[in-house]
């Protein structure tokens, strides 16, 4: 696809426009549901993080604060404390949202259940629950509520279905993604956007499957020990160090940012029913769209992880995926 001339998350473009994103917490979700709202969309946040009570992620972010943090910018949100694998919690917000409007035209699953990964366990060593738990969170999440909110979306064309994972269709498909348990549940959300786009396609909607690169996330950040301030100092001390934390390929990672002013592009987009089907990247629509994270660079985490696999770090100008 060539750049258009489109810009993302103008005021006003997504205006009437009823939209859900789960997983709207943190990280991703809260920063999708922030640049949907502030071009203009009416967001439903969801979440199993509240004021009121913490999710078993024992994070202090809440579903509540994203919405006070777009209410701050003008926009209009409603929270709402749902567990997407629970389907009658799921069909009865589906129910409220077609009973205060009659519509949902974007759909955002963004619920990735990484906090339940064992990296490099192989499947006959990996706790089954643990296991379980990735998969359902991670995927079957997003199963459940396409199958409570599709015939919302399709009572009206242009609908927009997201499913954010890790890692594109290409990528996924040439690559071990660490653990048995992790490869599956994140190649089925992908191929999940595949056949229900093949189901709106005749409806006009559209369902595309979004990867961001290496996320600096909240709950990354944390888990480096580093802030938005140090992350890539700390990365680019650990070149060439084999199991540094965070590791050299950080120094490409990108705010979540990035990712929220595609998708709110892709939204706003006339023509986004080309990407129907498709697997597509943070990176992929940015260019697409002509935008950048929030310095103002364009980092391209995937092609760079790619070359770290078959290059020595010090044959590598990381400018160059910037």
């Amino acid at each position: 696809m060539t750049t258009t001339d489109h810009t993302a998350g103008s005021p006003g473009e997504l205006t009437g426009r009823i939209a859900l994103v789960t997983g709207a917490t943190r990280g991703a979700g809260r920063a999708i549901a922030r640049q949907l709202a502030a071009a203009g969309a009416e967001v439903y946040c969801t979440g199993r993080s509240t004021d009121a009570s913490a999710s078993d992620y024992g994070r202090q972010e809440t579903i509540e604060e994203t919405v006070r943090l777009i209410t701050s910018d003008g926009g209009t949100a409603h929270a709402r404390a749902v567990d997407h694998l629970k389907i009658d919690e799921v069909e009865q917000l589906i129910v409220d949202i077609d009973a205060a409007h009659g519509r949902l035209d974007i759909l955002i699953n963004d619920i990735g259940g990484e906090a339940y990964v064992a990296f490099d366990t192989p499947l006959w060593e990996y706790d089954w629950q643990q296991g379980m738990r990735l998969f359902e969170t991670g995927f079957m999440t997003h199963l459940i509520t396409s199958r409570c909110a599709l015939g919302l979306i399709v009572r009206n064309s242009g609908g927009l279905v997201v499913e954010i994972t890790d890692g594109t269709r290409e990528y996924n498909a040439q690559t071990f993604r660490s653990t048995v348990f992790l490869d599956v549940t994140k190649t089925a959300v992908d191929r999940l956007a595949f056949a229900t786009g093949h189901e709106l396609a005749a409806h006009g909607c559209t369902a595309v499957s979004v990867s961001p690169g290496w996320l600096r996330s909240e709950i990354m950040l944390d888990h480096f020990g580093v802030t938005e301030e140090t992350w890539r100092s700390a990365a680019e001390a650990n070149r060439g160090i084999p199991d540094a934390l965070p590791p050299y390929e950080f120094v490409v990672s990108e705010t979540p940012l990035m990712l929220a002013r595609g998708i709110a592009a892709l939204a706003a987009d006339r023509e986004r029913a080309k990407w129907n089907t498709r697997s597509t990247s943070s990176f992929e629509l940015a260019g697409h769209y002509g935008l950048t994270d929030a310095d103002g660079s364009r980092p391209d985490s995937w092609r760079f992880i790619r070359d770290m696999e078959t290059t020595s770090a010090a044959n590598l100008d990381v400018s160059r995926y910037r």
